[in-house]
């Protein structure tokens, strides 16, 4: 299925915790002199605009990062508003930049990267503005499955579906545990709704199972309208960077605070 289209979501809760959290891996992860691959199996179309009609029709950015900077949420040194504002610079004060231009950001001339898409009009749209990354129109996981591991051998993988295919939720522990036995030493990021109806406990107990120590993070949050199913947002990573515990606690911090 490709009906999905993250324009009428972008800047949402969801993704203020998954932004947050990527924005300080990769900051830390560059910190090093030694260079990097940055993959992302569901990348979107990397770009989108707070004030289009997709956006402004959902209302949920006005919930999610303009609330947030309106009420002051991050520190002014934090790292995803550093890449927030270089991006709005360049952009607009109305744009938003989804995980790949996130990523852009902290990438340095000798990283890799390498994007997914499917979606023909969202693998355009990305098209136009990822000359720093090598594009795949693709299924995910297949370019995750060819590539790993990658070279560099070090760095992060952004796994981000959808989820419009119930069946995602049974497949991601095989997939992930694929990718992690290539590839033992790179950090996988997996985002996942946290759902009203619970289906997303047994995947991440089929992922705990495997990988015990693997970091865990969940924000609830209301319903972005009445009958929304979702009330959260999760990531689960494995191999986490120094310090991402910590941030991880901070930024949960910040939701039970302005959202809970």
């Amino acid at each position: 299925m490709l009906s999905y289209q993250h324009a009428y979501h972008a800047g949402n809760l969801a993704d203020l915790h998954k932004h947050a959290i990527l924005a300080n891996a990769l900051a830390y992860l560059t910190r090093k002199d030694k260079p990097l691959s940055y993959l992302e199996t569901h990348a979107g179309r990397g770009l989108y605009r707070l004030d289009g009609a997709e956006a402004t029709r959902t209302g949920e950015a006005q919930a999610g990062i303009i609330r947030a900077l309106a009420e002051g949420w991050f520190s002014p040194d934090h790292s995803f508003l550093s890449a927030l504002h270089a991006i709005r610079r360049h952009h607009g004060p109305f744009a938003y930049p989804g995980s790949p231009l996130v990523a852009a950001h902290f990438l340095r001339p000798g990283d890799s990267a390498h994007l997914a898409e499917l979606h023909p009009a969202e693998h355009d749209a990305l098209s136009a503005v990822a000359g720093f990354a090598t594009l795949h129109r693709q299924d995910g996981f297949q370019m995750a499955q060819a590539l790993c591991p990658p070279t560099p051998r070090r760095g992060l993988m952004l796994i981000d579906p959808s989820y419009e295919v119930k069946t995602d939720y049974a497949a991601i522990p095989r997939q992930i545990g694929l990718i992690a036995r290539k590839w033992n030493v790179g950090v996988i990021v997996l985002w996942y709704p946290v759902l009203t109806d619970g289906r997303h406990r047994a995947m991440l107990d089929l992922l705990r199972a495997v990988h015990p120590d693997a970091l865990q993070s969940e924000v609830a949050f209301a319903p972005a309208r009445p009958g929304h199913f979702m009330i959260g947002s999760g990531l689960w990573i494995l191999n986490a960077p120094f310090g991402l515990a910590e941030e991880a606690d901070r930024i949960e911090g910040i939701f039970r605070r302005h959202a809970g």
